[in-house]
């Protein structure tokens, strides 16, 4: 029977650990997904990854209500998560869809959605939001995942902050308009950035994260940005600072 090769072959997030000879079971959604979108059949090869055993090239198994995996061996070596929050307010299905692909794209290693006085959404779909993350890490080639945080009040997610975790707070009124430099300076650090509502942070909002010794502010320059636009803006540069 024909076998694809390892470097097209489909590439699936699963939770369970993965070793040699392991049984894995597909979800109903990847068994769909492998059997009647690829159209794949039993021996052909898939690549694993979970997130803490690297990436593995493991042989598929169907019965008529069933599909597995059985790893056979590790392709890449687990990496270390970058370590990256992303703060953001809620936004729309769509536009928070494309936010949790591109900042998992861009190294988040945690999502915290945030709570604000201009925040226009206030329920947040966890699930959702992981499932865009993992469609992402699949298929950017990404071994990590990032976790999801449950959505909390701006005020409290402040008042509890690790002090030596520094928050980069996009500001568009930030005196700095050349932030590149100050963003070097967090290279190998914890650090997290925080993107406000369409509406922006109000004058308290502002004031009390200004007050805060673990905030950096800075511009993402001269235009007024979307939120979703502004989460990739923010991230890009923030990697191409860590990685100069």
């Amino acid at each position: 029977m024909p076998v694809t090769s390892s470097s097209s072959s489909p590439r699936l997030y699963v939770e369970s650990s993965l070793a040699p000879d392991a049984a894995i079971a597909a979800t109903p959604t990847q068994m769909h997904y492998l059997l009647h979108v690829l159209r794949l059949k039993p021996g052909n090869e898939v690549r694993l990854f979970n997130g803490r055993d690297g990436e593995w090239l493991a042989h598929m198994s169907a019965g008529k209500k069933n599909v597995s995996f059985t790893p056979a061996r590790q392709t890449r070596p687990q990496n270390d998560a970058e370590d990256i929050f992303y703060l953001f307010a809620p936004l729309k299905h769509a536009r928070l869809d494309y936010m949790a692909q591109k900042a998992t794209e861009m190294g988040a290693a945690k999502l915290m959605p945030v709570i604000t006085q201009n925040t226009q959404v206030s329920r947040v779909n966890e699930e959702r939001l992981l499932a865009n993350a993992i469609e992402a890490a699949e298929q950017c080639n990404l071994l990590c995942v990032p976790s999801v945080d449950a959505p909390q009040k701006l005020d409290a997610c402040l008042a509890n902050w690790d002090a030596d975790r520094a928050l980069i707070f996009c500001d568009e009124s930030a005196a700095e308009k050349s932030p590149f430099e100050t963003l070097q300076s967090l290279k190998n650090k914890p650090c997290a950035v925080l993107v406000g509502p369409e509406g922006g942070f109000t004058k308290q909002e502002r004031d009390n994260l200004l007050s805060a010794s673990f905030i950096i502010p800075v511009s993402l320059g001269p235009r007024v940005l979307r939120a979703d636009t502004a989460a990739v803006a923010a991230l890009a540069m923030l990697w191409q600072a860590r990685a100069a």
